[in-house]
């Protein structure tokens, strides 16, 4: 290993726009209240002085990502926004629960060219993702681009989202559909 290897690396964790496991300069902080919300203060578009993230929590792009008021983000979650200039972001309003594991991504990958790996080819523009006041979304739950969870909603433990839910019902599955009405 080379010592500049070593000085990138860290410059890489001190500047990216991220918080996870794997920067080591701001994981740290979030098993610390008082450094967690510092941390989160300034690299979130808006982070509520009430909400908390777990240690284990993993974010790309936090600066388009808004917590709300009492919102606590549990281990193994992530929450993937878009990091290029202009894309949209996830927005976590007051009083939302989430269970571990809840993993949100605001863009997918293009698959338009068969000609091309995937991995090579670029993402679709992203899409808002709104998880609106009161909301349940329970553990292991996957929300895709371009949902809004209504308020008071409650998502079943292990859903994948890939359209909106209204407010005041409950929704499971793979895709989630609403099952009952709150």
């Amino acid at each position: 290993m080379k010592i500049q290897e070593c000085f990138n690396r860290i410059k890489f964790w001190r500047t990216a726009d991220r918080i996870g496991p794997d920067i080591p300069w701001t994981h740290w902080k979030l098993h610390f209240n008082s450094t967690m919300r510092a941390l989160c203060k300034k690299k979130f578009r808006h982070f509520d002085a009430t909400a908390e993230l777990r240690p284990g929590s993993y974010f790309i792009c936090p600066s388009k990502i808004s917590i709300g008021k009492g919102v606590i983000v549990r281990p193994g979650s992530f929450l993937a926004a878009n990091p290029k200039e202009g894309e949209h972001g996830i927005t976590i309003e007051d009083d939302v629960l989430l269970g571990p594991g809840v993993h949100m991504y605001t863009t997918d990958h293009e698959f338009k060219n068969p000609s091309i790996p995937i991995c090579y080819q670029d993402y679709k523009p992203s899409k808002p993702i709104v998880v609106k006041r009161g909301a349940w979304i329970g553990a292991n739950v996957v929300i895709l681009a371009g949902v809004t969870i209504g308020e008071n909603s409650v998502i079943g433990a292990g859903s994948v989202v890939n359209k909106d839910i209204p407010p005041r019902v409950v929704a499971a599955g793979s895709p989630a559909v609403v099952i009952r009405k709150i």
